[in-house]
């Protein structure tokens, strides 16, 4: 553990609604390890990781952060730090059992965490689905098959029936987008396949899943709020030359309207569905499937890391590989300015601007960022300080941009700093660090970083403490 001295408290110069719900995330695959234990059965992930080319250097979940086996530890530090609320996901193939049914172990498992985390006071915001698809799902077709929704909607029953009294808010899905563009349309995710049309087959079918789960919380859970986490992201043109405005509307289309339109106003985007029909006629979307898309949630769950800056690709440039339907011939651009570690963009701007966009096109919905954080090469020193400005001033430049958004009227309920611990992070492996704990992946050992340490200055705070 950090021995970095504690200061005292500092009032906020920017300070957040009361009841505000100051949180960390993290996701199952991520950090649980223990793949095999207690009857867990593969994920798409484990097959993914497990395949040679797939992973820096062959990196696998199999023992992650070890949060199975440690969970009561970090929970420790979740009340060291003072979070109010922690968002993890449950594994769905910890839940389901081989061939089928339940595995009363891994709800058992769950039960625990939520139980612990009830008594240390934090709220628990559990995710059904974080990507760890049943690998037994996957080989009958995936989310490229109807029937996989409707497995969700059992498995959410399930899960709600168990917990469904002690959890305060379920997300549904996270990211939708990249479980179908990456997953089965780039590849670059597990499951690992190809194609445009499939990925927005599995787009479908994944908004159809959390429409039934909908459904399924509300039934064996009365009361329980419901959301949703969506990558939406911040959609720029690169100028105002039409090409350019262009290719803004297909990705922003793409990234955000195909999976906020559904869900808030009943039915797909006409421009996308007109842009995509030569790649797909959309007949897998049933007579009926968008009313149960659209059944209400109450809130809207926000995951953001930086804007994107598009425009037309020059003449006769291809991006083969791009995981965006009809986005061959549409370039990314860095927007100017610093980077994380994984190259990303810094600009709270665009965080701002999504929470106000969200309100503009989709009404005064309680809204909640549900990721928010940057990779850095963070390293122990030798006083066992683990020092990350860099990351402490992308928090605070990301929670004013928060606070501007709800300071324009906002309904802004919460914000969850992804990730408590350094973790797998998936095609990266070990090689990418978004903690505000860090990990020695050999020892186990988890030290508070400065972030940490900061962070806990502001929920103490309750906002953003003078500098």
């Amino acid at each position: 553990m950090s021995t970095l001295a504690v200061p005292a408290a500092q009032a906020a110069e920017l300070r957040f609604p009361p009841g505000f719900w100051w949180g960390a995330a993290t996701a199952a695959y991520q950090i649980e390890g223990a793949v095999a234990a207690d009857g867990r059965t593969p994920s798409i992930w484990d097959t993914f990781a497990a395949t040679p080319g797939r992973t820096d250097r062959g990196d696998t979940g199999e023992r992650a952060a070890d949060h199975y086996h440690r969970y009561p530890e970090d929970i420790g530090l979740m009340t060291r730090i003072g979070l109010a609320a922690y968002r993890f996901s449950i594994a769905w193939p910890r839940v389901r059992a081989a061939g089928g049914g339940i595995n009363p172990a891994g709800l058992d498992f769950y039960e625990r965490l939520v139980d612990a985390l009830l008594a240390a006071g934090i709220r628990p915001v559990a995710t059904l689905y974080h990507w760890d698809l049943p690998q037994e799902l996957e080989d009958t077709g995936g989310w490229t098959n109807r029937d996989t929704a409707g497995r969700f909607a059992d498995y959410a029953a399930a899960v709600a029936g168990r917990l469904g009294d002690r959890v305060s808010m379920w997300n549904t899905l996270n990211e939708p987008w990249c479980s179908a563009f990456l997953g089965y349309g780039s590849g670059g995710h597990a499951p690992g396949r190809r194609g445009h049309r499939q990925a927005l087959t599995a787009a479908h079918h994944l908004l159809l899943a959390h429409g039934r789960a909908v459904q399924a919380l509300r039934a064996a859970a009365p009361g329980s709020q419901v959301s949703i986490a969506l990558n939406a992201g911040a959609v720029r043109p690169v100028s105002d030359a039409p090409a350019d405005l262009d290719a803004a509307r297909r990705i922003d289309g793409l990234l955000n309207r195909l999976f906020l339109d559904p869900i808030f106003r009943g039915g797909y985007p006409a421009d996308i569905q007109a842009d995509t029909a030569t790649l797909t006629d959309w007949s897998y979307v049933h007579d009926g499937d968008l009313a149960v898309i659209a059944a209400p949630v109450d809130a809207l769950g926000v995951n953001y890391y930086q804007p994107d800056l598009v425009g037309a690709a020059p003449a006769g440039r291809v991006d083969a590989g791009t995981p965006y339907p009809t986005g061959e011939d549409v370039a990314f651009h860095p927007t100017p300015g610093p980077t994380t570690g994984m190259g990303w963009s810094i600009d709270p701007t665009g965080l701002r601007d999504l929470l106000l966009r969200f309100r503009r096109d989709y009404g005064d919905l309680p809204v909640y960022v549900t990721e928010n954080g940057a990779s850095f090469p963070d390293e122990v020193g030798p006083d066992g300080r683990v020092a990350d400005p860099d990351r402490v001033a992308y928090l605070r430049a990301h929670l004013a941009a928060a606070h501007e958004a709800i300071a324009a009227g906002v309904d802004l309920r919460g914000y969850f700093v992804w990730s408590l611990l350094d973790n797998f992070e998936w095609a990266y492996g070990y090689s990418k660090r978004f903690g505000i704990v860090h990990v020695d992946y050999d020892t186990q050992v988890r030290t508070l970083k400065d972030s940490a340490h900061w962070y806990r200055d502001v929920i103490a705070a309750g906002g953003l403490p003078h500098r």
